[in-house]
């Protein structure tokens, strides 16, 4: 392996680990030459699609682009770096298991999305901006009436009311008398 400093071929496997879905190998590394170390990453190269851009161009499969727009997406968000890994990895599962030659890049966006709004409304409004391409206001609207319609199984608060005395209760709660 080729020192990312130095250049220099020679280093030491310092630390292995594989992975907990045992996809991939860790491998710390300390170069023989500057004796700085370096992380290297080691998963079956799998026959993956070549994926075509909205403007026409095809280049390969590439799993650390969907990781970057998900990072943009997620900024200032609670979510951890964890569950992103763990999206992007099931994304390139059905992506490689699809046995296509060629995938439009729009498609694996969509196949994104359900999955990053599981996770996270805000950044799946973020992220699908860009895969939609909204234009103006209106594609927002659209997406965030979506949301809005959707049941998402949360509960909204319980109306809230003034009790005589003017402390904010429940309105289930009202007509409780107090201790």
């Amino acid at each position: 392996m080729r020192c990312p400093w130095c250049a220099v071929y020679e280093d030491k496997v310092i630390e292995t680990r594989v992975s907990k879905d045992g996809t991939e190998i860790r491998r710390r590394r300390e170069c023989e030459g500057c004796a700085r170390r370096y992380t290297t990453y080691e998963r079956i190269e799998e026959s993956m699609p070549l994926v075509i851009k909205s403007d026409g161009r095809r280049e390969p499969f590439d799993r650390t682009k969907i990781e970057r727009g998900l990072q943009a997406s997620i900024a200032k968000r609670p979510v951890s770096r964890q569950k992103i890994t763990a999206l992007v990895l099931e994304v390139e599962r059905e992506v490689g298991e699809l046995g296509l030659s060629e995938i439009h890049s729009r498609e694996i966006g969509e196949r994104v999305l359900p999955r990053l709004k599981a996770v996270d409304h805000v950044a799946y409004v973020r992220f699908a901006s860009i895969y939609r391409d909204f234009r103006d206001l209106e594609g927002f609207e659209k997406e965030l009436d979506a949301l809005r319609n959707e049941d998402t199984g949360r509960h909204s608060l319980p109306d809230l009311a003034k009790d005589p005395s003017g402390d904010v209760v429940a309105a289930s709660d009202r007509d409780r008398p107090r201790n």
